[in-house]
């Protein structure tokens, strides 16, 4: 292989209240500073799409992924479900082996949500770099959980944690 071979990540991420968008920013902070230790920021592109703009060729480009969305009434918020639909058959069996990773924003439990992308992801034949993470905003009343997010330290570093897995795993 290599070592010279520019390698792509894609993070597809969809936000209603901030909390999945943090993550997602956390993880490109973690990428980017993972490619830099291993003084390999020239080999890395970080590509990154609102769910409502990613497409197929954006799947097929990246060599490795991460989704980063809200749990929404026990599933993936409708713009990331809407994004698995609109590409899973253009790319069905032209993924299969690449990495990926999940964060979930939850007010509670997020399970749900993991389950049902981590399926999509069995069906595209994608290779999970590191268990899924949930963050729970704890919001539990509706002012609560139409109210702005902001994750916590403990949220911010294993989404970094995230990024830099994949970004290592690809470098």
């Amino acid at each position: 292989m290599n070592s010279e071979t520019r390698k792509t990540l894609l993070i597809v991420w969809h936000s209603r209240t901030g909390a999945a968008k943090q993550m997602a920013d956390a993880a490109i902070a973690g990428a980017r500073a993972a490619a830099d230790e291993l003084q390999a920021e020239h080999r890395l592109d970080i590509v990154i799409r609102h769910a409502d703009e990613a497409q197929a060729e954006d799947l097929l480009g990246a060599d490795a992924m991460l989704f980063c969305c809200p749990e929404n009434l026990a599933g993936l918020s409708g713009a990331m479900k809407e994004f698995f639909d609109r590409n899973y058959y253009a790319v069905l069996d032209r993924l299969n082996g690449r990495h990926y990773g999940l964060l979930v924003s939850a007010g509670s439990d997020g399970g749900n949500a993991v389950r049902q992308a981590e399926r999509i992801c069995t069906g595209w034949r994608l290779k999970p770099a590191a268990p899924a993470y949930i963050a729970n905003t704890a919001a539990q009343t509706a002012e609560a959980i139409l109210a702005p997010k902001t994750i916590g330290p403990q949220d911010r570093q294993a989404s970094e944690n995230m990024g830099g897995l994949l970004a290592a795993l690809l470098l």
